[in-house]
């Protein structure tokens, strides 16, 4: 891949480019089934996480905010709401509503039970996400073996 640096070395071509994202995992650089973007996969979790949030503070009753435990109620009820249906679908609901959807790096139609509860897992742990690689996946994708692509243009 090539590095901002050749850009102005002498002698380094001009259109010097590397792959795109998820070039190596066979996909396209634009359009559907192309590699997601870190906005779009941001605001598909902030979508999940006020969900969960809504639920939570119904669920907990009108002193809502001022329960000490309502995190741990968000907490859980994002990670429900975001492993069952990525197990299941592919996406979550937040996920939907952006046109992106968890794919497997493998010829599974869907990622199945465990690798969502792990990936889930992982992305509450807020570091492995953050940890990208040139094909845009975080550590949570890599152990999953997934990628997260887009379900329209």
């Amino acid at each position: 891949m090539a590095r901002w640096i050749e850009s102005w070395l002498p002698g380094a071509s001009p259109g010097v480019g590397g792959p795109h994202p998820g070039e190596r995992l066979g996909l396209p650089a634009t359009g559907v089934s192309s590699v997601a973007g870190l906005g779009r996969r941001v605001a598909a979790l902030a979508v999940d996480w006020l969900l969960g949030y809504g639920i939570a503070a119904l669920l907990t009753g009108p002193g809502a905010l001022g329960d000490p435990s309502l995190g741990w109620y968000v907490l859980g009820i994002w990670y429900l709401l975001t492993a069952v249906p990525v197990a299941v679908f592919g996406a979550s609901a937040g996920m939907v509503a952006l046109g992106i959807r968890v794919a497997s790096v493998d010829t599974s139609a869907v990622i199945g039970v465990p690798r969502a509860l792990l990936r889930t897992a992982m992305i509450a742990l807020v570091l492995p996400p953050l940890a990208r690689d040139e094909d845009g996946r975080g550590w949570h994708d890599r152990a999953t073996r997934t990628v997260v692509v887009r379900t329209r243009a």
